[in-house]
């Protein structure tokens, strides 16, 4: 079964992004803020195969870039396991999806873990994401991401 009939929420987020990554600490203090543009493509050839490039760009004129390739199960889960995170995406209900992930350079006895709650507007022209990163069970981090859709 391909991406856009066993996971037609996934579907919906297909397209050009921009928005803002406002990242705090576990006490709401904000660490860092920086742009960002991600293309979420799918593949006609490949119906199971999704690709997510993320775009960074801070004020000081840094910049950073990742590719993310993942594979449809065709049972409703798509999973990624890239050089940078490994890690699995579902979707909850017609508005919102669930990821998982683990950064593959982090140190292993900080034991990392980041959940990612998507939730895509009515109109699709908009969502808002949040990242709760845990450390040994505890929250040192979110990560607040506002973005709209420019194509």
């Amino acid at each position: 079964m391909a991406i856009r009939e066993g996971l037609p929420l996934l579907a919906k987020h297909e397209g050009e992004w921009e928005g803002t990554y406002t990242h705090v600490d576990a006490d709401g203090n904000v660490v860092d803020r920086h742009a960002s543009h991600l293309s979420c493509l799918l593949s006609p050839e490949d119906p199971d195969r999704y690709v997510q490039v993320n775009r960074y760009r801070w004020e000081d004129g840094r910049s950073e870039e990742y590719t993310f390739p993942g594979v449809y199960d065709g049972h409703g889960r798509l999973y990624f396991d890239t050089e940078r995170i490994k890690g699995v995406t579902w979707a909850l209900d017609e508005n919102a999806m669930f990821l998982t992930w683990r950064f593959k350079a982090s140190d292993p006895s900080a034991d990392q873990r980041l959940f990612e709650m998507i939730v895509l507007s009515d109109d699709g022209a908009s969502r808002s994401r949040t990242w709760q990163w845990l450390e040994h069970g505890v929250c040192v981090r979110r990560t607040l991401i506002q973005e709209t859709r420019v194509g």
